[in-house]
């Protein structure tokens, strides 16, 4: 059991999380994101993995070599996503760092793939898509607005907004790819995977 930073101990997302997370079985799943970015692949360097949850994406791009930084404000996860990667021989590969993303920074263009899967807040998806290297990757799915009609106590701001995030990104990244994700349980969401210049452009 890891130390639980200060400012940390009675944050409400923490303890939701730890909550569900002690509740859920023990898997390790692979988002697509994760799986198609990882194969086009990236440039050489690491990966971030931002609320990694018990992060099977984190898992798989240390398998392939790569340094890999996961973050998450759960320390459950993040203790289940430890004694796994130390399982699969990975331990050495992969940083866990727990932090609230609403505070937290990455250093910028540090990485090779950027991946946040269920998680959205305006504030982060910038400092996130500055921490891409040139020629990297970056990978995001949340719920967008349309899922409020199933989830009614979904807060809108925890929503993306039409266009979004690739309406966001700042002007040296291309998108690859963005589609809606239809839900009828869970709620619709939008997946977007897009690539940063090499160079400044002209």
């Amino acid at each position: 059991m890891r130390d639980v930073p200060p400012e940390l101990a009675g944050h409400p997302d923490r303890l939701r999380w730890n909550a569900k997370y002690a509740r859920a079985a023990e898997t390790f799943p692979v988002h697509p994101l994760a799986e198609r970015a990882l194969a086009m692949p990236p440039p050489d360097g690491p990966v971030l993995d931002l609320a990694c949850g018990t992060s099977g994406n984190a898992l798989l791009a240390a398998a392939s070599g790569r340094a890999v930084t996961a973050v998450d404000v759960s320390e459950v996860a993040l203790d289940r996503l430890e004694r796994e990667a130390r399982r699969r021989g990975l331990r050495d590969l992969v940083t866990l760092v727990q932090a609230d993303l609403g505070t937290w920074r990455p250093p910028p263009g540090r990485y090779a793939f950027v991946l946040c899967a269920g998680f959205w807040d305006r504030a982060v998806f910038g400092p996130a898509a500055a921490a891409v290297a040139p020629g990297g990757l970056l990978g995001w799915e949340a719920f967008t607005a349309e899922a409020r009609r199933v989830r009614s106590g979904l807060p809108a701001e925890w929503c993306l907004a039409p266009g979004e995030p690739a309406t966001l990104l700042p002007a040296d990244f291309t998108v690859v790819d963005q589609q809606d994700v239809p839900d009828l349980r869970h709620g619709a969401k939008r997946r977007m995977l897009a690539r940063r210049a090499v160079g400044p452009r002209l």
